[in-house]
């Protein structure tokens, strides 16, 4: 093994063709700790959105492909409640973008339904996503376990993670971020914990460091948050969403615990000690994973996926919903 790819490979146990329509960039970093290296990681795309076919797919700092759902680290640095996390979905934008948990390698791509591409309705008076939207990476929502505090089991994802920051991030950005509080969202009898976090580069972080602080700071985005979710699915032809603990936003301290338990449940999942049903487990830098696979597997894994670029027309963007409270 290369001593780059010795220092990129992640233990649990604490061990240390041409694409169609390709296009590289450098991520946001996904750092260490104030004044260490970074670790930067690079996309590309296949297939061109918005399309069934299209994918981003993320590279290490070597070039190597990975999984952004397991080989990110959860933690930025372990003496500090830094996180990663991946931004699927731009503020202000429609296409439900996410993370593939079920294909090789867990690239990005747009959900289908029905056989066609799902968007988020406008509500007025919020256009699309109203916050950057992702997940944090090794981090799993079993749904065979049931949460002790809602009395749901996990919606099989990883944790989502609205970012509130002032900055609109790009699909594919690795940021870091301070965790503030957390929802709880029971979708379909299923736990679905959305994470309130603000990116640690905002000109505002320095605010930041727990739920009241986006009460006092940014009033009115927690109540539009809960709304948001509450409503989202109505113009579908859905009812009104559901909330444990009343809709209340636990504090950050809260928040912790529960990501502390979803890593421990990806642990189980890439260590094969629970049934991940369908989730694709494939991984380069976790090492003592019975799903890890070489840089030269993971590239043939992503050079035999075929790529679309037959774009589909959105007309559902432009329509926009006014609903009764």
């Amino acid at each position: 093994m290369q001593p780059l790819q010795l220092l990129l490979c992640i233990g649990l146990g604490g061990r240390a063709g041409a694409p169609v329509a390709t296009r590289l960039r450098r991520v946001a970093s996904a750092g260490l700790a104030p004044g260490r290296a970074m670790t930067t990681y690079r996309t590309e795309e296949r297939g061109q959105p918005p399309s069934p076919g299209y994918r981003l797919f993320f590279k290490n700092e070597a070039g190597h492909y990975i999984s952004p759902f397991h080989d990110i680290p959860l933690k930025v640095d372990s003496t500090q409640n830094l996180f990663n996390m991946v931004v699927e979905v731009p503020r202000w934008t429609n296409a439900k973008m996410e993370i593939a948990t079920q294909e090789p390698l867990n690239p990005i791509k747009q959900d289908i339904k029905d056989g066609k591409l799902r968007y988020v309705a406008n509500i007025f008076p919020h256009k699309g996503y109203i916050w950057n939207y992702g997940a944090l990476p090794q981090t799993w929502e079993d749904p065979h376990q049931k949460d002790k505090s809602t009395d749901c089991c996990g919606d099989d994802d990883p944790i989502d993670v609205c970012e509130i920051g002032s900055k609109v991030l790009p699909r594919g950005d690795v940021i870091r971020v301070k965790i503030l509080g957390i929802l709880a969202l029971i979708d379909q009898g299923e736990t679905d914990w959305k994470l309130i976090a603000i990116n640690v580069n905002d000109p505002e972080a320095s605010k930041f460091h727990d739920i009241d602080d986006v009460k006092k700071y940014k009033p009115g985005y927690l109540e539009a948050t809960f709304n948001w979710f509450r409503f989202y699915k109505v113009p579908e032809g859905k009812p009104e969403n559901q909330f444990a603990f009343n809709g209340e936003f636990k504090n950050k301290a809260f928040a912790l615990e529960v990501v502390k338990s979803a890593h421990e449940c990806w642990k189980a999942l890439l260590m094969k000690k629970c049934d991940g049903g369908a989730i694709n487990c494939t991984n380069v830098q976790v090492c003592d994973s019975p799903f890890h696979c070489t840089p030269e597997e993971a590239r043939a894994l992503v050079q035999s996926v075929p790529s679309s670029i037959n774009k589909e027309s959105n007309e559902e963007e432009q329509v926009w919903h006014f609903l009764g409270k």
